[in-house]
């Protein structure tokens, strides 16, 4: 049997060939702000006729304007939100899209502000700051505090994989980025729990003189068809909605992809490899008082 916690080093490199490029690019170009964040325009409009999505976004980007999202909420009504335009930019796209789409009538038009958007970032990262401070209590509670520690390091790992990756392809960030961010924490965490709560049972009845590495290999083992089931079930979920779910979830879904993944590996590749080094030094630790 391949043993997992032996080649740890490998795991540990890989997640680093991936994350530190990201890291680079978070810092050289930053990310590419959706209008969520940098602020924008929202028209709400009905059309007369029956029109596709996908002619509302062409018609408005030719005009060089910059669209985030475009979300049909019932027949012949879409909310369409843009960046922040002024007076002319606003009655240049009303203009084109009644020449081009038929009779057309402006239900309602806000715009998101810079501040808004920036107290929008703030609590997102509130809330992934109280999230990850509560699982830590938990797991500390439930299991103990090294379990706790490696499981927020494999969170905070799929995180930065997700935040990386679209840092260096530039692709959009939205509120709904946010959604999935913290959508793939839930999703990682249970995960990493299910083999944390294994090797917890396996160590009640652990036999004398197994090695502890030898212990959470076997309980990585015992859980990893569960672990692959499950990925590729979400897996098949998410590429089935990023083909077909249109243009609006698009952010989303790309986001969870490369999270979820991401999460799969870190569950099964960082975070029990993690709980036995820091395992390994607290007794080096312990033993070195002692003498």
């Amino acid at each position: 049997m391949f043993h997992i916690i032996k080649n740890r080093k490998y795991w540990y490199i890989i997640s680093l060939l991936i994350i530190i490029p990201g890291i680079i690019s978070l810092f050289l170009q930053g990310l590419n702000w959706g209008i969520d964040f940098t602020g924008g325009t929202i028209l709400e409009v009905k059309f007369a006729k029956d029109v596709q999505s996908q002619d509302i976004r062409s018609i408005i980007t030719q005009k060089g304007i910059k669209v985030s999202s475009i979300q049909q909420t019932s027949e012949g009504n879409y909310l369409i939100r843009t960046e922040e335009l002024d007076t002319a930019k606003r009655d240049l796209l009303v203009k084109a899209l009644e020449n081009n789409l038929g009779k057309m009538d402006v239900l309602r038009e806000d715009r998101i502000g810079g501040i808004v958007s920036r107290e929008l970032l703030q609590k997102a990262l509130l809330a992934l700051l109280i999230s990850s401070v509560l699982m830590l209590i938990y797991i500390t509670f439930r299991f103990e505090f090294y379990f706790g520690v490696a499981a927020i390091i494999a969170l905070l790992h799929d995180v930065f994989v997700t935040i990386g990756i679209f840092s260096i392809f530039q692709w959009e960030v939205d509120s709904s980025f946010v959604a999935a961010i913290l959508t793939i924490i839930g999703y990682s965490i249970n995960d990493t729990i299910v083999i944390f709560d294994r090797i917890r049972e396996n160590l009640k009845y652990r036999e004398k003189g197994e090695a502890l590495e030898d212990l959470i290999n076997k309980s990585l083992w015992q859980t990893m068809t569960r672990s692959i089931n499950t990925v590729m079930t979400v897996i098949f979920v998410l590429v089935a909605l990023l083909l077909f779910g249109g243009s609006s979830i698009k952010v989303f879904v790309t986001a969870m992809l490369i999270g979820v993944t991401s999460g799969a590996y870190s569950s099964i590749f960082n975070a029990s490899p993690v709980w036995f080094d820091l395992k390994r030094m607290s007794s080096k630790g312990d033993n070195a008082k002692k003498q």
